[in-house]
């Protein structure tokens, strides 16, 4: 079992396949990681052999930022926009949609489940 980045990749995947697993890898990326170390991208990840998991690592490690130091950046991008009282931080604190979309009727991903606000009685 191939472990890179904290991430076990599954064993009966290609290789491409199989990297993009890793939170901040996707299929474009995974394909420039294996023509740099030099993986036939259908190779499955239970024949890869050890020296390829390692220059795999290795490239990964120089060259992307993955896993744990991407979401943290990713959340002190998001606590600076709030910092700074910008219209996307604003959203972003009070769970709305943050790239302009409606709200009246979709966005229930982003809003949650409705609530419903019962009427008074006089």
């Amino acid at each position: 079992m191939a472990r890179i980045a904290g991430v076990d990749l599954p064993k009966n995947k290609r290789a491409v396949i199989g990297l993009t697993y890793i939170f901040g890898i996707g299929k474009t990326t995974a394909q420039k990681i294996c023509d740099e170390a030099k993986v036939d991208i259908n190779t499955r990840v239970k024949d890869l052999s050890e020296d390829e998991v390692a220059r795999i690592r290795k490239i990964i490690q120089t060259k992307y930022k993955v896993e744990g130091a991407l979401k943290s950046e990713i959340n002190m991008n998001i606590k600076r926009l709030m910092d700074i009282n910008s219209v996307r931080g604003y959203r972003h604190h009070r769970g709305l949609p943050v790239h302009g979309q409606r709200t009246k009727t979709n966005a229930r991903t982003r809003k949650g489940r409705k609530r419903l606000v019962g009427g008074k009685k006089k």
